[in-house]
């Protein structure tokens, strides 16, 4: 039997996007074999068939000796197992995950589903990155990209690429995240859909909420993610003033589509391409979001929504006014555009 061994950095990312390519290796025969850190949705992959493997990940922090642990961890699975190709998301599994499949001589399939801050900012820190990519790049079997501009990123700092695909993000199932009747609600309800940090753009949403709500008390902001960084407080806070609804991390996202009238997305984070929004578009809800690679291409400027500066507020408050000033029947055809884009 065929093996094929998966590194990620979160069990609920790892069941939400990568189910459907999973189930598929399955249905061919592969044995697949899950390394990452233990969470809730593990058993949900087990119950698919999985094998599990659990390696701790800091996702944010760059602690050598953790990373050693890590890199370590990986030698001895893959060196174990002996599978005929490891497949990588995020910027820890790729990075480490190549530089072992390239020492032991394993096909490798890294996908890019994003820069990250660290990589994308002029530092020390990217300089060091950049050099490691370039190890563990080096022999991959085929690099995915989700976007032009990344694979891009990585030819201007002379990362040798010796076959690459983009595709379009992670996509999105539509069957699952399927067409839902447009809300008639009096109360207008946006969506920020993230993890909470400052760079998805969480100050300029909440900047955005404080004007608009007291303006058009028939608004309501509402806030679902997992706190990546110390905002608990300021969210309490907003939420006992009235001035949105904070929901902290769910399971399912489609319940809150179905009151959504528009998902509000000011990211500047270095995103791949964005699920919130592919997922929002197929849900057939109109997006408004930032000019910036991972996210613009999912928006046809005024069709299915609005493009704004990033780290702008003024510009994110004048696109929801202009959204807010709409009719029922425009908005039902933006998010019917964003369903057919998607």
């Amino acid at each position: 039997m065929k093996k094929i061994v998966i590194l990620s950095n979160h069990h609920a990312y790892t069941y939400n996007f990568r189910r459907e390519i999973i189930e598929r290796l399955l249905d061919e025969g592969y044995k697949v074999c899950l390394v990452l850190p233990y969470g809730p949705k593990v058993e949900l992959l087990k119950e698919m068939g999985c094998e599990f493997i659990n390696l701790p990940l800091d996702r944010r922090g760059m602690n050598p000796i953790k990373d050693l642990k890590l890199l370590f961890g990986y030698y001895k699975i893959i060196k174990r197992i002996k599978p005929d190709a490891v497949l990588s998301y995020t910027v820890k599994p790729n990075i480490y995950g190549g530089l072992v499949c390239r020492f032991q001589n394993v096909s490798f399939f890294p996908n890019v589903t994003g820069l990250g801050t660290a990589v994308e900012n002029e530092s020390l820190i990217q300089k060091i990155l950049l050099q490691m990519y370039r190890v563990a790049y080096k022999k991959a079997s085929c690099i995915f990209f989700q976007n032009e501009e990344n694979k891009q990123f990585f030819k201007d700092k002379n990362i040798k690429i010796k076959k690459s695909k983009i595709i379009p993000g992670s996509g999105v199932n539509t069957q699952h995240f399927s067409l839902l009747p447009y809300p008639s609600d009096n109360k207008i309800h946006f969506m920020f859909i993230s993890r909470i940090m400052k760079e998805k753009g969480i100050d300029q949403y909440l900047d955005a909420a404080k004007y608009i709500r007291n303006k058009y008390p028939n608004t309501v902001f509402h806030v679902l993610g997992y706190c990546e960084q110390n905002y608990e407080d300021k969210l309490n806070e907003l939420q006992s003033e009235g001035i949105i609804k904070y929901h902290g991390m769910q399971d399912d996202v489609r319940e809150f589509h179905k009151i959504s009238y528009c998902t509000v997305h000011p990211t500047y984070y270095p995103e791949g391409m964005s699920n919130v929004l592919l997922e929002s578009a197929a849900s057939g809800r109109p997006i408004i979001t930032t000019n910036r690679s991972g996210c613009r291409e999912i928006v046809d400027d005024g069709v299915n929504g609005y493009v704004v500066e990033q780290e702008n507020s003024k510009d994110l408050i004048d696109k929801i006014e202009m959204f807010l000033g709409h009719s029922h029947k425009k908005k039902i055809e933006m998010g019917l555009s964003g369903r057919k884009k998607s």
